[in-house]
């Protein structure tokens, strides 16, 4: 099972049997992502040492340039979560507000030399790290030769089938819609996860109730329309038609992601939903009355029902 590491990195357990790291964002951890991930796993592996995945929380550019600080495709907790399932012993949390001063040697010879007891470091051609972004993979390097551990730039943007593989990408994918285009390069589906809320009784009014959730700000969600999903809680997989929008039949102007749970009968209120899109059914639009809405939902549900089959 993967261990998590948060708080101060300087005060951080020391790794007594040495350890291979890869640091970055890691947003989505996507084809390309896992790639790197399977091969450091397997070199640690190989060289009898733990696998460590770095990533920030919250992004950097939230700090260094809150204008293009994009939103996430993966909360942390889960981005934590899928780097374990690529084979990741550990997934170290780096508080960026925590680090973003940091002297580039401090960080280079305190944290991952002498805490994690790094023998290999694995980042991007662009990385860089410590105060003012003085680091870079030059001085990572210098201070590896130093200390002990081998610095390997790795492309943390990876391709498939001649086509680029980086969040920035996939972000736009979930932004237009097209969720089965995201899920290709991502190698899971895209996700949104929060706890149901309160709506406005609408769904249940009209014989279709549904689970409203709360997404935090930060987090990407997909273009308005309607989808075929899965919804799960707990140890449960559910089938899911999801509308994206601000539901203009009923005149309403504010934005919302509310998910209509196939033949489910229960309460849900509170419960933390994620929601895993397979297919995008249609655009969101106007209908002429509730009567003409409804029975375009009926349509919704029995196609997401034919594409997702049963839990």
């Amino acid at each position: 099972m993967t261990r998590l590491l948060r708080g101060d990195p300087l005060t951080w357990p020391v790794r007594p049997g040495g350890s291979a790291v890869a640091i970055g964002v890691f947003d989505g951890v996507h084809r390309g992502h896992r790639a790197v991930m399977r091969r450091l796993s397997l070199q640690a592996h190989e060289a009898g040492l733990e696998s460590i995945a770095l990533t920030f929380d919250p992004h950097p550019l939230e700090f260094l340039d809150p204008d293009r600080s994009p939103h996430l495709l993966t909360s942390v907790d889960r981005r934590a979560e899928l780097l374990g399932e690529c084979g990741v012993d550990v997934v170290g949390v780096l508080a960026f507000p925590q680090i973003r001063d940091l002297d580039p040697a401090v960080f280079a010879v305190e944290i991952l030399s002498l805490r994690l007891n790094a023998k290999l470091v694995a980042v991007g051609a662009n990385f860089r790290f410590g105060r003012d972004r003085q680091g870079d993979t030059d001085l990572l390097s210098r201070v590896g030769e130093e200390r002990g551990f081998e610095v390997e730039v790795v492309d943390l943007v990876g391709s498939e089938d001649g086509e680029i593989v980086s969040s920035s990408r996939i972000r736009a994918l979930v932004a237009a819609g097209l969720v089965e285009d995201a899920a290709n390069l991502l190698g899971h589906p895209f996700e949104v996860s929060g706890p149901v809320i309160h709506g406005d009784a609408r769904g249940r009014g009209i014989g279709f109730p549904t689970a409203n959730l709360h997404i935090p700000e930060r987090m990407a969600i997909p273009a308005d329309g309607v989808y075929a999903a899965w919804a799960h809680w707990e140890d449960t997989f559910w089938p899911a038609v999801v509308n994206i929008g601000v539901r203009p039949t009923f005149g309403l102007d504010r934005r919302t992601v509310e998910a209509h749970l196939i033949d489910f009968d229960g309460d849900l209120y509170g419960v933390s939903l994620r929601l895993s899109f397979v297919e995008r059914l249609r655009e969101e639009r106007t209908f002429d009355g509730v009567e003409a809405l409804v029975g375009q939902i009926a349509i919704d549900r029995d196609r997401a029902r034919a594409i997702l089959g049963t839990p």
